[in-house]
């Protein structure tokens, strides 16, 4: 590469990381706020909140990679252009072709990063968090101990306590266990205890009452209690062998153990055929996308006013990209041996690329055809 395209690349990675930091960023307070109160509120501590904070990063990052090299390639080229770089590079007989190769350098760079990113980092740190999820729901005491709220720690449960007492007494309890769609069990207790024994928790409720409604017959029994024992160990139970997010599986294991992860996780031949696919096509669109912005912009010749104009079709083709990559994904879970549509959004994007940059590499023969 000349000094020139390394001064570009140098420029296209600079923006690149301001744009991904922005963009991380802001993805991140938002989902910072849910997870925050969701584990904080649990009783969970700050170490675990900055834990589950770092294993969502790679998530985030996949998601603002191609946006932000869209973005430094749009910004980059519209500020060679306001400067006149770019014209003086048109008027020494550069072409279009010559000035698209920082650009593809630089495509080709982060489509290396998402690759690292949706094949190794993503599965990992998704798998890692699953565990720490599991470890954090079997916490029981941390989960149930909140006071004045309606927690649901299991489908068809509802706990609730409206004060606890600084040596750990419940006061005023209300626990309704619906699982069984035959009976419906309600217990209240004016104290209970938690107490711990060998892995198990029990709820010990004093001074309660067990009301238990039978659906069928539309009839209800009350107990009255001075002490009960109630297992909410249960209540964290989870299956033996749970079924792993499919992000979660590694790439190699996606192609050659299919019949595998079809039995142990559940998922079709198109499930996997369609996100096995979807790694690889994710880091070709950031080539797609790099292209794109530069190309766009090189329509135009220099003027006042600026390149608003193809800045806007650059994002007009980014969107059209952006969604077809959803509407390929169907067939493909229907069908696995439809997988070379994942990659339709991705070769189009590069031909319309190639496009702007025949456009943009014979400007004369264009105006004057649109004169005669």
């Amino acid at each position: 590469m000349s000094r020139y395209d390394r001064y570009v690349l140098s420029q296209y990675l600079l923006f690149f990381g301001f744009f991904a930091l922005i963009l991380v960023a802001v993805f991140w307070v938002n989902r910072a706020v849910v997870l925050f109160d969701t584990l904080i509120g649990n009783g969970q501590s700050a170490l675990v909140f900055l834990e589950f904070t770092a294993l969502t990063l790679p998530n985030l990052i996949r998601m603002v990679l191609p946006i932000a090299t869209f973005g430094a390639a749009v910004w980059v080229t519209n500020r060679l252009n306001s400067e006149s770089e770019l014209t003086v590079l048109r008027a020494t007989g550069t072409s279009p072709w010559q000035m698209a190769r920082p650009a593809l350098a630089f495509g080709i760079i982060t489509a290396l990063m998402m690759s690292a990113l949706t094949h190794y980092l993503l599965p990992a740190s998704i798998n890692q968090l699953e565990e720490r999820e599991s470890e954090v729901s079997r916490n029981i005491t941390a989960k149930l101990l909140s006071e004045g709220d309606f927690l649901h720690p299991a489908e068809g449960v509802t706990f609730y306590i409206r004060q606890i007492d600084p040596d750990g007494t419940l006061n005023d309890v209300f626990l309704s266990d619906r699982r069984d769609p035959a009976v419906t069990v309600t217990y209240t207790g004016a104290r209970a205890f938690l107490v711990r024994d060998e892995g198990s928790a029990h709820l010990i409720m004093v001074e309660g009452m067990a009301q238990r409604l039978d659906h069928k017959t539309q009839r209800m029994s009350t107990t009255f209690f001075s002490d009960f024992s109630y297992d909410i160990s249960t209540l964290a139970r989870k299956a033996e062998n749970p079924a792993r997010n499919i992000r979660a599986i590694p790439s190699l294991e996606l192609m050659t153990s299919a019949e595998t992860v079809t039995r142990t996780d559940g998922y079709s031949a198109g499930a996997q055929a369609e996100e096995l696919h979807l790694r690889f096509a994710r880091a070709l669109v950031c080539v797609a996308v790099a292209l794109i912005g530069f190309s766009a912009l090189m329509l135009g010749t220099f003027s006042r006013f600026g390149v608003w104009r193809q800045a806007f079709l650059a994002f007009v083709v980014l969107i059209f990209v952006e969604g077809l990559r959803g509407v390929v994904s169907e067939p493909v879970l229907d069908n696995p041996g439809l997988w070379p549509l994942i990659y339709l959004p991705t070769l189009l994007g590069l031909a319309v690329a190639l496009i702007f940059l025949i456009l943009a590499s014979r400007p004369k023969r264009i105006r004057q055809e649109a004169s005669a």
